[in-house]
């Protein structure tokens, strides 16, 4: 299957991954050359506090394909994915998580469905997660489609790729948190892009803790919902 796509720049925002880093990178090495020969692999530190950075450093000997990008501070999720993408030199450009929670191999199910959208994304079929981050999940995604008319499945699966012409609309998003997601998918619409949405294996976390369903974090969510639903309403997006 390879040559599906010219080339591929594949991004991963880690925070607090070193567990997972390694296994991460092997399985890159064994699945993409599968569907591609031209790709990158950035991974962005999000100012981890654990040895993260130190293991990426040791691993960009072993490939070099992979580039790493460093925040000195935890400067959000939004913002990660943002500098990974900013960063890419490939024509099209796919991001997920650090944590080991989808099968690289669903890489190949979206991949041939560029040839004719510009966007594709994965949605997680099932999702394999706590029962109270699916009920959090489930609540947020009804309140953004309220808010924005998005309809979308899987909000904020990380599993997506696109072509580098929406670079310009990547650029442009302003959430630094759990709000990108929903700023990026609602500002393609706006420019009239459409996307395609593909079912993904999704997998329990092998290692490390996820902070998505801590208090703070939701709170600091909703918070940076106001703020960007305010502008969308004020027409100041």
């Amino acid at each position: 299957m390879s040559g599906l796509i010219s080339s591929l720049s594949l991004v991963f925002p880690s925070y607090n991954e070193t567990e997972n880093l390694q296994r991460l990178l092997e399985l890159v090495a064994e699945v993409v050359p599968l569907f591609v020969e031209d790709f990158e692999v950035i991974v962005v530190n999000d100012g981890s506090r654990d040895e993260t950075f130190e293991v990426l450093k040791r691993l960009q000997a072993e490939h070099p394909w992979l580039y790493v990008r460093h925040h000195e501070t935890n400067l959000g999720y939004g913002t990660a994915v943002k500098t990974g993408l900013l960063s890419a030199t490939k024509e099209y450009l796919f991001f997920s998580d650090a944590d080991l929670q989808f099968d690289l191999y669903y890489l190949g199910c979206l991949l041939p469905h560029l040839r004719h959208h510009v966007a594709v994304f994965g949605y997680r079929a099932p999702r394999v997660d706590p029962w109270i981050r699916k009920v959090n999940a489930w609540l947020w995604r009804a309140l953004i489609n309220r808010l924005f008319d998005l309809n979308v499945r899987d909000l904020d699966c990380a599993f997506k790729v696109f072509h580098r012409d929406l670079l310009k609309i990547v650029g442009r998003v302003e959430s630094k948190g759990a709000v990108f997601s929903t700023e990026l998918l609602l500002r393609l619409k706006l420019a009239g892009h459409a996307w395609l949405e593909i079912p993904v294996r999704h997998l329990p976390r092998p290692a490390g803790s996820s902070t998505g369903a801590s208090p703070r974090v939701i709170l600091r969510a909703f918070k940076e919902l106001f703020r960007f639903y305010s502008r969308y309403r004020r027409g100041t997006l």
